[in-house]
Parts: structure tokens; sequence; C-alpha cells
């Protein structure tokens, strides 16, 4: 076991973990923000397990996760604006937290994978996943916020 896996495995006992409690109860706002706290963690994972393992295809599953994750969130919180909007001013208490999470965990993750990668195509890969990361929680986290 290296040490990739291991960020994998407390990245996943740490972070999935709450958010499969906060999905599984509370309000609808709060089950909409850790869907997509849940899906940064799982996109981060796939980051490490593809280096941990040397499995570049993990990465292109990190890739479709933080496309459609966000898009998942958005369509949510269309189908939940009702529910939404009963939230207190500001969303539910995990909205405020998504895009700081992000901004902290993107970096902490893709920076040192970009340098174990080295320059070439893979890495431009990891920067587009940062970005859209970055983008994703942004949006949806104004979304959860505005409804």
């Amino acid at each position: 076991m290296n040490g990739w896996l291991v960020a994998a495995a407390v990245l996943t006992a740490g972070g999935l973990g709450p958010c499969l409690w906060a999905g599984s109860r509370g309000t609808a706002g709060r089950r909409v923000a850790a869907q997509n706290m849940a899906t940064l963690l799982l996109c981060l994972d796939f980051l490490l397990l593809a280096q941990g393992y040397g499995r570049p295809s993990y990465v292109d599953l990190a890739l479709v996760t933080c496309v459609l994750g966000p898009a998942g969130t958005l369509v949510f919180v269309r189908l939940l604006a009702e529910e939404l909007h009963d939230e207190p001013e500001g969303g539910p208490p995990g909205a405020r937290l998504l895009t700081p999470v992000t901004l902290v965990a993107t970096p902490a993750t893709v920076l040192p994978l970009c340098v174990a990668t080295g320059p070439g195509r893979a890495m431009a890969k990891l920067l587009v996943i940062g970005v859209l990361l970055g983008l994703g929680a942004t949006v949806t986290t104004r979304a959860l916020r505005h409804g």
C-alpha cells in the first residue's frame, strides 16, 4: 500500500461517511449539499486511486464525475425548488462549506498529482479536472444558496 492509497482511504472514511449520513437524513437542501460534497470527494478519490494503482482510466472516471456531479445537483435544485425555498436564508449549512472545501481539497489533491505525473497530457487532464471541480462547486453553491 502506498501513500496515494492511504490518502484515498482516509478521504473515503473521513469524507464520504458524513456525506452519506447527511444525504440520508435532514432537509432537502442538506441532502443536495451532501450529494454535491460526495461527488467532489468521489472525484478526488478516483484521482488518488488512479495514481495509487497506476490506472489512468480512473482519471477518466474522475473527469466524468466532475462534469456530471454539478449537473446532477442543478437538476435536483430545480426539481426541489419549493422545498429549497423553505430553507433558512443563505441556504442549507452544507452549502456554505462546499466552495471553501473545494478550494482547499482540490489543489491539495491535484497539485501533488501533477507533480507526480509530470508534464504532459495527463497533467493537463488533471488541471482541467481541478478547474471543473472549482467551477462546479461555485455554480452549485450559488444555486443552493439562492434557489
